[in-house]
């Protein structure tokens, strides 16, 4: 037999050979876990990524981009309540361990395993330390691995950064609802506030967060919200941090936050802010959504709000012309109707319109009653004739109202067109407003910068601006009459008058005024096309366009921002500017890594001494001899007297422009000018079909033009066009006329109006001059039959 101390030898080397198996295993185990560590160094320079910030030029917030929506705080600029809340809520030691806290995890270790036991998710018990280390530098899986990896890189952590530098980390990094990475955006999400305006009651509720946002959602859940708040004031107050009675006093405090989180309180330039972003972008690339930038744009959000509001009204009353299309949707009017129109939303912009449902209609009327509130009402009498005259109402109709201003109910109506509104300041192209069409909400197209549409006879201007830089002269004079001109297709092209209408020889002043089609091909023929459309590239308005003669009349493709832009050169002197929207942008540090404006500013940087202050020259190129846009300006002021946009006289003051219409009326356009800003409008359908019968410039485009200068321009100085220092001046049929010098005229014989004997009286003016010359012209030529083209 075998004695008993040879078994427990036996026994004895099994065992070490088990622990010596036992040790290789978690050396390995040990090394593969720790093989890849993150080194805790990398956060010393760490900064995670925040949102981009942009503002109007006047500070306004008009935008954010971010993949997470986090604005960094440093930890200096957070409020030492705010702070002390969450260290209540998650790491009362924070200040005293060195990276792990051996109670919790004791304690964590100890649940762990009737956890995994029960299937259930492990308990905390990590430091804020290890929080910043899971967060930044691991993953979210739930293993013990990953727990000694977290408490391993938490002692680096304290030896690497100041306690101070990790409790910042913690704080901008950590996930808290409501669309918030970090408090700097939880304060401006939960409660519309800086975070140095939070409260104490606001501090503890955001402390309260990070065990499960979704736990203590602040509306879904307000009972639990509060309860969870209140019990971080008692922690607070048991650690001394506060006093009892500032912790009852904020727990008495309700819990009120804002409906939903906002980007911005400035709701008009979403067309706007996208095209900022669509730039940046570009420019920047991934680093727009995650550098936490400041961009300054060149936005003005008084004139944005005023664009915005011109030319949505104007767009409605086009559609009201129209006629009522009927009803949105039906459904049958009953209980639980309001189930039935919860998919149906009035466009964003309009805040004070409704989804309503009609629930009588007949002689007294047609009365509604909305989805809101429940509130009943009648529609007003000139909306009931109005809908009655085209598709009618009737009873579980669902339609949008808004409310009338002396009781009961407007009836509205989303139009099916579309257009543009875009302001340019014409000395710097700054952007001082975008409006890409009726409602960003309904469709984020940008028609100022992505729609090409034919601008008709608002690219006459640069045929005439050709015209006057190569010979011609504001008293030079063109024939209007019929022209036939040969196709490349062997057909002939017979451009016609939109009056259909010809007065024979005419100055270049009222050609323009008048916009006289066949005249301006004659002009055109007589420049030259090549010519015309060098101006044209040059000058911006396309990139590219064919030289042939159907392009003197507009039928080229530009967008409304690119037209609007090369108007600009007839105010500032003949020079192009680029039209910009973002002015400047920053890194966090505030080093500037963009800048719109790139002239040279010598001894800008030098100390005052008083010498003359730096002369920096004038942006963009030189397109334009400056007299050449100073007449074109005269002769744009003449149609806003007596063209085609003569109602725009009634604003007041000093402006240029002209109208536009295209074939078949797809698209109506309006380009207006002071010497403070340049203004687009167009308006078309998406489709490009036609507008109607009649809707041209002037009826469909000057409305909204005039609107939104009724507002705002309304405290701009009426400042005069500024004409060269070297233009001659001669009157012309009671005209006062720019010249170049050498091509003025040197006896200028003004028409008069004769006595018998044959002497004059006075000479006629303008007006009258046109009328005695309309009145001497033959019966206007109509030849319908051979003419096509309508611009």
């Amino acid at each position: 037999m075998q004695s008993p101390k040879r078994w427990l030898a036996i026994a004895g080397v099994t065992l070490l050979s088990l622990v010596a198996v036992g040790g290789v295993a978690i050396a390995i185990y040990t090394a593969w876990l720790f093989h890849d560590l993150p080194d805790a160094g990398d956060l010393v320079d760490y900064r995670p990524p925040t949102s981009t910030r942009a503002y109007a030029w006047d500070g306004t917030l008009i935008g954010e981009f971010s993949r997470e929506r986090r604005i960094f705080m440093p930890y200096d600029n957070i409020p030492p309540h705010l702070a002390l809340a969450f260290l209540a809520a998650e790491d009362r030691s924070f200040f005293k361990h060195k990276g792990v806290d051996p109670a919790g995890l004791a304690r964590a270790i100890g649940l762990a395993v009737p956890s995994l036991i029960q299937g259930r998710r492990l308990q905390g018990g990590s430091t804020i330390t290890q929080q910043v280390a899971k967060n930044v530098l691991l993953t979210n899986d739930v293993t013990l691995g990953r727990k000694f990896k977290e408490a391993l890189i938490a002692r680096r952590l304290e030896q690497t950064l100041t306690k101070q530098q990790i409790l910042e980390l913690y704080l901008n990094e950590i996930w808290l609802g409501y669309r918030s990475f970090g408090v700097g955006a939880a304060a401006y999400n939960y409660f519309g506030k800086s975070i140095n305006d939070v409260s104490l009651s606001e501090a503890a509720y955001l402390a309260a967060l990070p065990k499960g946002p979704d736990n203590y959602h602040p509306i879904r859940r307000k009972g639990q919200a509060i309860a969870r708040r209140n019990w971080v004031l008692d922690q607070m107050a048991e650690a001394k941090w506060i006093t009892a009675e500032a912790a009852a006093q904020a727990k008495a405090e309700d819990l009120v936050v804002q409906a939903a989180p906002v980007r911005t309180r400035y709701r008009d330039a979403d067309y706007f802010v996208e095209e900022v972003r669509r730039q940046g972008r570009a420019l920047l690339g991934d680093r727009l959504d995650s550098g936490g930038l400041y961009v300054r744009t060149t936005l003005d959000p008084d004139v944005q709000s005023h664009a915005r509001r011109a030319l949505m009204n104007g767009l409605e009353v086009y559609d009201r012309r129209h006629g009522w299309r009927g009803a949105f949707a039906r459904t049958t009017y009953g209980p639980g109707w309001e189930a039935a129109a919860g998919e149906f939303r009035a466009p964003s912009e309009r805040r004070d319109w409704e989804v309503a449902i009609v629930t009588e209609s007949g002689g007294r009327g047609v009365r509604i009653e909305t989805r809101k509130d429940a509130a009943r009402g009648w529609l007003a009498p000139t909306d009931v004739a109005w809908a009655r005259g085209g598709k009618g109402l009737n009873i579980g109709d669902l339609v949008f109202v808004s409310p009338a201003a002396g009781g009961g109910f407007r009836l509205r109506q989303i139009p099916a067109v579309n257009g543009a509104l875009v302001v340019v300041e014409p000395v710097t192209g700054r952007v001082l407003a975008l409006v890409g069409g009726y409602s960003f909400s309904l469709s984020n197209f940008n028609r100022a910068t992505q729609a090409r549409r034919q601008p008709g006879s608002t690219f006459k201007p640069f045929v005439y601006a050709t015209a006057l830089e190569n010979g011609y002269t504001p008293a030079s004079t063109v024939l209007d009459s019929p022209i036939r001109v040969a196709g490349r297709d062997g057909e002939a092209w017979s451009p016609e008058n939109y009056s259909r209408s010809y007065y024979g020889a005419m100055q270049l002043r009222r050609g323009l005024e008048l916009s006289r089609n066949t005249m301006t091909v004659r002009l055109a023929q007589g420049v030259g096309m090549k010519k015309v459309r060098d101006t044209a590239v040059r000058m911006g308005v396309v990139p590219r366009m064919q030289p042939v003669l159907a392009m003197a009349l507009g039928a080229g493709e530009t967008t409304p921002l690119a037209i609007t832009s090369a108007y600009a050169a007839f105010v500032n002197g003949g020079r192009r500017v680029e039209p910009h929207l973002i002015e400047l942008v920053q890194d966090p540090k505030g080093r500037t890594i963009l800048k719109a404006d790139s002239r040279d500013c010598p001894r800008c940087d030098a100390v005052f001494t008083g010498a003359e202050s730096p002369r920096i020259a004038p942006g963009g190129e030189q397109v334009l001899d400056p007299i050449t846009a100073y007449q074109v300006t005269s002769m744009l002021q003449g149609v806003v007297q007596r063209g085609t946009a003569s109602g725009v006289s009634s604003l007041g003051r000093p402006i240029a422009g002209k109208t536009g219409t295209t074939n078949d009326y797809r698209s109506a356009w309006f380009i207006g000018y002071t010497p403070q800003m340049v203004v687009g409008v167009f308006v078309g359908f998406d489709d490009n079909r036609s507008l109607g019968e009649g809707e041209s410039g002037t009826k469909a485009a000057v409305p909204i033009f005039m609107d939104f200068m009724k507002g705002a321009a309304k405290d701009l100085p009426k400042t005069d066009f500024k004409a060269p220092r070297n233009a001659k001046f001669a009157n012309i049929n009671g005209i006062r006329e720019a010249f170049r010098p050498g091509t003025e005229p040197k006896i200028v014989v003004t028409p008069s109006v004769l006595t018998p004997d044959g002497l004059p009286v006075r000479p006629l003016t303008y007006e009258e001059l046109n009328r005695r010359s309309d009145e001497t012209q033959p019966a206007p030529v109509r030849r319908p039959d051979e003419m096509n083209g309508l611009y």
